[in-house]
């Protein structure tokens, strides 16, 4: 890997994560466009660590706040306990959704449907609560699980972790920018658990030092890239719709398809293996 593409990959990794878009469909196209080859599992690892740094550097007052009790811990409880069916699912299913469903054509087809049900429910989603405290503390128990449980999705290349979780909330009647922000905070844990499971692995087969330059270099153009994404999406939705995503994703959804195509069977995927939180 050269440092070009650790930073080119990197930044649309970060992008990508965050924004509800389809990392996978970024990720298999870029390459491809590039000439690129497979990124490897040290690539893979450092963008978890990557954007994992990311939600903890942005959602630190959150954290904290769970720790001290300004934010109920009931907060946190729910988030682990809707971490939980997508953990599950990626233990149990992992070897066969990467052998069966990382192809262009799947990428294509589920990027442009989980468009047209985000645009679906991005219409029906409601105003921000007007109480006091912080928004997140409206979130029930049933939402924030139909949430949880909608991640486990987002194992299926294509689908976006970010636009499922946010999809869902908003069809569970969560406010947009609270359905954002619940959607990262519930990534963490996923996020972290999957960089750990991949950083042990990486320390056992060990790095070569000629990659320690662009992996590196990778790792805080994924970090800082997130960052932006993280901050724009939840300051967007505030105030804006999900619409231009949603035609972002269909017309995303219609280049892998011309792409595909044109490059025939030898438009593999170069997604790395991820485990367990692709996009």
């Amino acid at each position: 890997m050269s440092y070009t593409q650790g930073v080119v990959l990197g930044i649309v990794q970060g992008l990508t994560e965050f924004l509800p878009v389809s990392s996978s469909g970024h990720l298999i196209l870029v390459p491809h466009v590039f000439g690129w080859p497979d990124q490897g599992l040290a690539f893979d690892a450092v963008m978890h660590l990557g954007t994992l740094g990311a939600l903890l550097a942005y959602f630190h007052r959150e954290l904290l706040g769970m720790a001290r009790g300004t934010l109920s811990r009931r907060v946190g409880a729910l988030l682990i306990l809707a971490t939980v069916p997508a953990a599950l699912v990626g233990v149990l299913f992992e070897s066969a959704i990467e052998a069966r469903l990382r192809s262009p054509l799947v990428i294509a087809t589920t990027t442009a449907f989980w468009g047209i049900v985000m645009w679906i429910a991005d219409r029906r989603a409601r105003a921000a609560p007007t109480s006091g405290g912080d928004p997140l503390e409206h979130i029930g128990w049933a939402q924030g699980l139909a949430v949880g449980t909608a991640q486990a999705l987002s194992l299926v290349p294509g689908t976006s972790r970010s636009g499922i979780t946010i999809t869902t909330g908003l069809l569970a009647g969560i406010d947009r920018a609270t359905a954002a922000r619940f959607s990262f905070l519930l990534g963490i844990l996923i996020t972290g658990g999957a960089g750990a499971k991949k950083a042990l692995t990486l320390f056992q087969v060990g790095v070569p030092t000629a990659q320690a330059g662009p992996l590196a270099a990778a790792l805080v153009a994924a970090l800082v890239s997130g960052w932006l994404a993280v901050w724009f999406l939840v300051s967007y939705l505030r105030r804006g719709s999900l619409t231009p995503f949603v035609i972002y994703r269909l017309i995303l959804a219609a280049v892998i398809l011309v792409v595909w195509i044109m490059g025939g069977p030898d438009m593999a995927p170069h997604t790395p293996q991820r485990s367990p939180v692709p996009g």
